[in-house]
């Protein structure tokens, strides 16, 4: 049998993801982190981005990293446990536990490396892993490489969880508080509930961390629980990159000295880390971010409410789900040539038949984009309608 064909393999999957539509393409934009950006020399109102509080562009922000530089440098220069945990971290750390209400805080550079860190370090052969069918990719692809079993409970079906719980064996129980794709919360109280005495629960708190609670406390904070382990990602409210797991004293002792994506990564860089602290004060203080989010999400919902393709949400995230994957390409880039910048979102990403443009709200966005926006959508919807 000959040897495999790397290249022949490539070319096919390359292939067949173009001949069902649903091949990626990488574009580079300026201002991809502002409500407005540049692609090709045209300017477009950008409803793309997850920079809820409108804080990645901040020059309050911009300043806090300047002055870190000056004071740390570049970068880090090695792992945590060799020389590349500085104060600067330190103050970060104790920073989220005071925010959070947690004991321990460990870095990460990303919430694929935090999520999957978790899960290989915390399961073993005989565990029971079991995760809401719509969680992150990272989660997803953890959970199948760990030793554990895992199997998936229907979305937020809080029954179907009850029902896999085995009080024959560890139980790890993991959710977003926040779905990405739908921007539907979970139902946290219920799911703790379930999880009492019975296992642990792991939140993903990416996309509802900045934004939602007191605060900006997040989906825990709301439904008024403190799981186990929470995880927060660094780039999206608070306009940066990376991660913390926050969690109880041993367990961080425990991922500090068995989580390999911590220990054998060079740590994030400490003027990063020094803007991050700066950024949770932000967070915390600036009440009027969220505020604005929520009368922008109430004119969205005016504007588009009685469409068939609107999902109600209570977050940034807007799903307008068109269905057919061919259909949602035409609509968003038909919607390009008007000016408005939106993503398609397809499978596999999204389950078949729900592909949908992905419609991100900022607290910096403004209540005529909001209005130029709806009236695109629908000027979409329609042209779609004539089509068929």
């Amino acid at each position: 049998m000959p040897a495999p064909n790397f290249s022949h393999r490539i070319n096919q999957a390359l292939q067949s993801r173009r001949e069902k539509g649903l091949e990626r393409k990488i574009r580079p934009v300026i201002g991809g982190n502002q409500t407005e950006l540049e692609c090709q020399g045209r300017r477009y109102f950008n409803f793309s981005s997850n920079d809820y509080l409108g804080l990645a562009n901040d020059p309050e922000l911009v300043k806090a990293w300047q002055q870190g530089l000056s004071v740390y440098g570049s970068g880090s220069g090695a792992s945590p446990l060799v020389t590349g945990f500085t104060y600067a971290h330190q103050n970060l750390e104790a920073s989220l536990c005071d925010w959070l209400g947690y004991e321990r805080a460990i870095l990460f550079n990303s919430g694929f490396s935090a999520n999957q860190a978790v899960l290989f370090s915390l399961l073993e052969k005989d565990d029971l892993l079991l995760q809401d069918k719509l969680n992150h990719a990272s989660l997803m692809e953890a959970g199948m490489l760990s030793p554990a079993s895992m199997k998936r409970f229907r979305h937020n079906d809080t029954n179907h969880l009850n029902t896999l719980l085995n009080s024959d064996c560890a139980n790890l129980v993991v959710t977003e508080g926040v779905f990405s794709m739908d921007g539907d919360i979970a139902p946290l109280k219920a799911i703790q509930d379930k999880c009492l005495d019975r296992a642990w629960l792991v939140v993903d708190d990416a996309h509802g961390i900045g934004v939602l609670g007191k605060e900006g406390r997040g989906s825990c904070e709301t439904a008024q629980i403190t799981p186990d382990i929470l995880v927060v990602t660094f780039g999206k409210a608070f306009g940066l990159s990376g991660a913390a797991v926050l969690c109880r004293h041993n367990t961080g002792d425990y991922l500090t000295q068995f989580a390999r994506h911590h220990v054998y990564s060079t740590a994030m860089p400490p003027a990063q880390a020094h803007t991050l602290t700066h950024a949770v004060e932000m967070i915390r203080g600036q009440q009027w971010r969220r505020d604005n989010l929520v009368e922008l999400n109430q004119l969205y919902e005016e504007l588009l409410s009685d469409l068939p393709q609107y999902r109600e949400t209570q977050t940034p995230i807007k799903p307008f789900v068109i269905g057919k994957s061919e259909a949602t390409v035409k609509s968003a880039n038909y919607l390009r040539q008007q000016g408005l910048w939106l993503t398609a979102i397809r499978p596999p990403t999204v389950p078949n038949n729900t592909a949908r443009l992905r419609i991100t709200l900022t607290a910096n966005h403004t209540k005529k984009q909001i209005k130029t926006l709806a009236a695109g959508l629908r000027q979409a919807i329609e042209k779609q309608g004539d089509a068929s």
